[in-house]
């Protein structure tokens, strides 16, 4: 890691809160299973039980005012939590912009009813919390995005495109703010529940053998509209885990049918999974383009 971002990401602030007050958690079923974690060359988080958002708040000295939430990928049965979660959080922060990692439920016949509800259910909540500390923390609350990968990417294009659909009865105040992403990037993203798709995801989140119904509602590409936010999107036309047309015919949608700015980067080779790309110097050029992205929606 460039040691810049050593030394910005050791003096932003950061803290943990819970994404639902305790005992009030939605669709959730009490059980004596734990959460895990696996340290290897990532951090693998499974069996979440207790969502929470972890929060890197830029230094005061280069902070923007804007923040992206992030939601790591794992084909909705992991979460690659400091790969495409904490590590992206500091690259933000050396920017100026605040990363709020969510560590989000993964779906569970197990812990929790309607499983295929539960990460949208944590998503919306997400949303609706940070924006209800955003003077606390200093973050303007109509610039707040979202950032995805992989699985996570299917996540986050879900709640672009289904943020107005009622999961969960509000529990306090921060229920009745908007769940509204301001942006959103989506990183090598699963969008489709069709072809293309990637079954692993498919499967965790909706079962061996989901309906129709169930796999359109669920294919981000058939739910775009004129609220879904602005767009940006990664992917490397090697990837053999999720197909290159999962971004593909999300762009193509969001550039027919609507009236928001969506911009695509294919590159040749990357494969999947690659987070930051720090090791690859024209892959990692995404970040850059990202960035300069979201300047270009002010």
């Amino acid at each position: 890691m460039p040691l810049i971002l050593t030394i910005l990401s050791c003096t932003s602030k950061e803290q943990i809160i819970p994404l639902w007050p305790h005992g009030q958690i939605p669709n959730h079923i009490e059980t004596n299973i734990q959460e895990a974690h696996e340290q290897t060359d990532i951090l693998r988080i499974k069996n979440v039980q207790e969502p929470t958002l972890e929060v890197f708040l830029a230094n005061d000295a280069i902070a923007t005012g804007k923040a992206m939430l992030i939601f790591p990928g794992g084909g909705y049965g992991i979460l690659a939590y400091d790969w495409e979660g904490t590590d992206v959080a500091k690259y933000l922060n050396s920017h100026g912009i605040a990363g709020i990692v969510v560590k989000y439920r993964l779906p569970s016949d197990k812990t929790q009813t309607e499983k295929e509800k539960v990460p949208l259910i944590d998503a919306q909540r997400a949303m609706r919390l940070v924006r209800s500390r955003a003077q606390e923390w200093n973050i303007d609350a109509n610039q707040i995005g979202i950032i995805g990968f992989s699985a996570g990417g299917h996540l986050a294009s879900t709640l672009g495109t289904q943020f107005k659909r009622k999961l969960y009865e509000p529990i306090d105040s921060a229920d009745n703010l908007s769940a509204r992403p301001d942006y959103m990037a989506l990183i090598y993203p699963v969008i489709t529940m069709g072809n293309h798709t990637h079954q692993g995801s498919k499967r965790n989140l909706l079962g061996k053998d989901p309906s129709k119904e169930m796999v359109n509602k669920y294919s981000s590409q058939l739910q775009v509209n004129n609220d879904t936010p602005a767009t940006f999107l990664v992917h490397a036309i090697d990837d053999e885990v999720v197909p290159r047309e999962n971004s593909e015919y999300f762009h193509a949608i969001l550039s027919t049918t609507t009236n928001s700015k969506s911009l695509l980067y294919l590159y040749d080779e990357g494969g999947h999974g690659f987070g930051l790309a720090l090791q690859h110097p024209q892959l990692s050029s995404w970040t850059k383009r990202m960035l300069e992205w979201m300047d270009s929606l002010e």
